[in-house]
């Protein structure tokens, strides 16, 4: 598919990332543009991608097929009630900002074919995921310019309910923090059984890398690896159990539906 033109409002490390993204897959300088309301901002990402940008959001999307909003959630309002006068029927919004319903965006913008995305932060490195909710206005050719967006960062997933962006959030883009965590545990816990703390990062590091990249290369789920390495009466055995007999897997959902009750609380709070 022929690569859209595509007008970022905002250009923070997300944005950076997607504009990064979209450049290394080929796609030309001139069809992407960036706003952003700090100057050293602009300048940086102009000297590190070659794209055009501006200091009024207005200017930025002139001619742009997709419009990515890309500012932080609490400001999203303030800058939609600008826009909304300057933005054409056929151009498509997709909005990174965590929160923020499609509802309250056409309550600003007015209706428009809105993709609303929660990407997470392994995006910075094209390793991330996102899940994406596609409103009715959105075209089969609008679809494949989101995904094509999102794709440029990493793993782009359809969701069929808005209502699944706050399980999307609690499950990925709140779930890198849940695994530094642990990694900060098992680090703490190396270092308490008499290893040098970096020893025991790097241990703890690397096992968590490799169990990620088996996880995703492997035919098989999680729960059938996990019980590949877990000999009988053995020392995995042993660390499962203890994990298990202080309720890890309701500790772990407990955690998750309070991310998503979140979520959903500051999607109603941002959209008034």
């Amino acid at each position: 598919m022929t690569a859209p033109r595509i007008a970022f409002i905002g250009a923070g490390n997300m944005a950076a990332s997607l504009i990064g993204g979209l450049r290394a897959q080929g796609v030309d300088a001139s069809a992407i543009r960036a706003s952003d309301h700090g100057a050293e901002q602009r300048a940086k990402i102009n000297a590190e991608h070659g794209i055009q940008t501006f200091a009024a959001n207005a200017e930025a999307i002139v001619g742009a097929d997709v419009i990515v909003l890309a500012v932080k959630p609490q400001v999203m309002k303030a800058v939609c009630l600008d826009l909304a006068a300057h933005i054409g029927a056929n151009q498509l919004i997709v909005s990174i900002a965590a929160g923020i319903t499609c509802a309250s965006l056409e309550s600003w913008l007015g209706p428009r074919a809105i993709v609303r995305c929660m990407p997470n932060t392994p995006a910075l490195l094209r390793q991330g995921v996102s899940g994406l909710y596609a409103n009715q206005q959105v075209s089969a050719t609008q679809r494949q310019q989101a995904e094509q967006l999102l794709g440029a960062v990493g793993l782009a997933l359809w969701l069929e309910q808005e209502q699944q962006i706050d399980a999307v959030t609690a499950v990925s883009g709140s779930g890198p923090a849940y695994f530094f965590l642990l990694i900060e545990a098992m680090t703490a816990a190396g270092e308490k059984l008499g290893l040098p703390r970096d020893t025991a990062a790097q241990l703890t590091l690397h096992t968590a890398l490799g169990a990620a990249r088996m996880a995703v290369a492997s035919e098989v789920d999680a729960a059938e690896l996990r019980r590949r390495v877990t000999s009988p009466a053995g020392t995995t055995e042993a660390a499962i159990n203890s994990f298990q007999a202080g309720g890890f897997e309701a500790l772990v959902e407990q955690a998750l539906n309070a991310a998503a009750r979140r979520s959903a609380e500051l999607a109603e709070q941002l959209g008034q």
